[in-house]
């Protein structure tokens, strides 16, 4: 493993903080042949900022559509395929519970997708953390639908378009209720 992987905080007697990460379009859309749909450099930096430091879990899918694995995080990558071969610092899960629970103890815990991987890690989140790309989308990979039933949004920070954002978007944060 880096060094920078082994300085992610470990606390074994504390429960991590499970956070969902995504970017959605108006209608839902994250992506379209397991690519992001948009070029939203300010969201890029968010989500470095945020998850730097930190267990990221995601499908194989989103995990394969990475040239590498990221910097600065432990890679945790769920795939039904029970001879799925990962490089030696990632490690496999075949469940969403079976992810979570190999990364309990470390500070905090980000799934950061696909679709079918946002939807089961729904009931485990204590946080998400949305990007609504302000624009109607075409895709094949959707967000699910947050249940203002359970969740509260607890902070909207909206921004424009410019050169190095081609839509409008919102950095929305919403908490368990």
């Amino acid at each position: 493993m880096s060094n920078s992987v082994d300085k992610i905080k470990y606390l074994p007697n504390q429960k991590s903080e499970v956070i969902m990460i995504a970017a959605a379009s108006e209608n839902n859309v994250i992506g379209k042949d397991n690519k992001l749909i948009w070029k939203l450099k300010t969201d890029l930096k968010r989500f470095k900022s945020l998850t730097s430091g930190h267990v990221i879990i995601m499908g194989r899918k989103t995990f394969e559509s990475f040239p590498k694995p990221l910097p600065n995080r432990k890679h945790i990558v769920i795939s039904r395929q029970k001879d799925y071969t990962v490089p030696e610092e990632v490690i496999l899960a075949h469940t969403i519970s079976q992810a979570i629970a190999l990364a309990q103890g470390f500070e905090k815990i980000f799934i950061i997708g696909g679709g079918e991987i946002y939807l089961q890690a729904m009931p485990y989140c204590d946080v998400i953390e949305l990007t609504k790309v302000h624009t109607q989308s075409q895709g094949d990979t959707h967000f699910p639908e947050i249940n203002l039933n359970y969740w509260t949004l607890s902070k909207s920070e909206r921004h424009q378009a410019d050169g190095d954002n081609e839509f409008d978007f919102s950095f929305l944060t919403y908490l368990k209720s």
